[in-house]
């Protein structure tokens, strides 16, 4: 029995394996059919087509990237103007910072300056590139012209017969009597003149521009022969020779400081005799309480410069008058304020163009 139901299993178990296999090979046969049978011929893809969506999308792709470009451009723009407007600032604040440091040297450097002076040491001042230029150009015209120089001239030599002429025109003929005496009515109206431009002075007002202030430089000192206390020096003005200058310094600065020394002179003042030698001018000094210090004029200031004030335009008198006492009028007023610059009435002495005229260390006090 048990035989016979295992045969019996077995064989239903074959025939429905037989039935699946059927069904299914009847599936994918109508399947496969069906999908032939419906897709029309002009729904699938050809070459054709495939490249003209390939050109399609290539040509997006470059359009993409130039768009990218012009965006990466502007934002480096826009990145650049935000840094130079950021930078705009700290830009403005470097260079007033550089400005107030020139300043600050400037002033290092004329303080140095004046307290090298103040100590007896010599200031060169040193050639700028137009002086040597000048001196180039004068050098190389000179050399130029030297061949012509030493050439002997032929012209020169009529020139003792050219003078025996001068001597025979220039003896004296009739009217020379008269000519003497007009030349002694030209000496009237040159006194005439003089007495009425001394008139005219008398009513011009009494401030420092009636003061012949010039700077200029010693050229040689000594000390009077007759005098402990003072100095004699010999003062180039710039006017083609130098003046005498008693000074009585001698206390206050050693005779090594004075030499060579560029300083500011009162030129106007009636010569005077100081113990036997004639004085033409005065060295003007800030005088303090324990010690005396000359004036310092610019650095830039040339021998022969005018000092002068802008609040008080005006000339100097030709030589001041003793008896009006204008310097002594005027002289309480000439003062160093507090930074040490020589002042009339608060307004500075300066040399027009350079710079002020200082004292070395001496602040507030008078000036002589």
């Amino acid at each position: 029995m048990m035989i016979a139901s295992q045969i019996i299993r077995s064989a239903q178990l074959l025939g429905r394996s037989a039935i699946v296999k059927s069904f299914s090979g009847i599936r994918v046969t109508s399947l496969s059919s069906a999908l032939c049978t419906n897709i029309p011929p002009t729904e699938i893809p050809t070459m054709a087509s495939a490249q003209e969506s390939l050109a399609r999308i290539k040509g997006r792709s470059e359009e993409t990237d130039r768009i990218l470009a012009d965006l990466q451009g502007a934002i480096e723009a826009i990145k650049a103007a935000a840094v130079k407007e950021a930078g705009k600032g700290e830009e403005e604040k470097l260079i007033k910072e550089n400005e107030e440091l020139k300043k600050e040297v400037q002033s290092l450097k004329t303080a140095l300056t004046l307290a090298e002076i103040g100590n007896g040491v010599r200031m060169v001042k040193l050639p700028t590139k137009g002086s040597l230029t000048a001196c180039a150009s004068l050098a190389a015209s000179s050399e130029a012209s030297a061949p012509e120089t030493t050439k002997p001239s032929q012209e020169a030599k009529p020139a003792k017969s050219e003078g025996k002429k001068n001597k025979q025109e220039g003896k004296p003929e009739a009217g020379g009597k008269k000519a003497k005496t007009e030349g002694k009515g030209g000496d009237g109206k040159a006194s005439k003149a003089s007495s009425k431009a001394a008139a005219d002075t008398t009513e011009l007002p009494v401030d420092i521009s009636r003061l012949d202030l010039r700077v200029g430089k010693i050229v040689g000192v000594e000390k009077h022969p007759d005098a402990d206390s003072l100095y004699v020096e010999q003062v180039d003005l710039g006017e083609g020779k130098t003046r005498t200058i008693v000074s009585g310094l001698v206390k206050h600065v050693p005779i090594n400081a004075m030499q060579d020394r560029v300083a500011v002179f009162f030129c106007n003042l009636k010569p005077a005799k100081m113990r036997g030698i004639l004085s033409e001018g005065m060295i003007m000094c800030a005088v303090g309480p324990d010690k005396t210090e000359i004036l310092v004029p610019p650095m830039d200031a040339e021998i022969g410069d005018k000092v002068t004030t802008v609040e008080y335009p005006g000339s100097p008198d030709g030589q001041l008058n003793p008896k009006k006492k204008i310097w002594e009028t005027l002289k309480p007023d000439v003062r160093t304020n507090k930074d040490r610059v020589a002042t009339f009435k608060g307004a500075p002495l300066i040399v027009v163009g350079k710079g002020d005229v200082v004292a070395p260390t001496l602040s507030d006090v008078q000036i002589s």
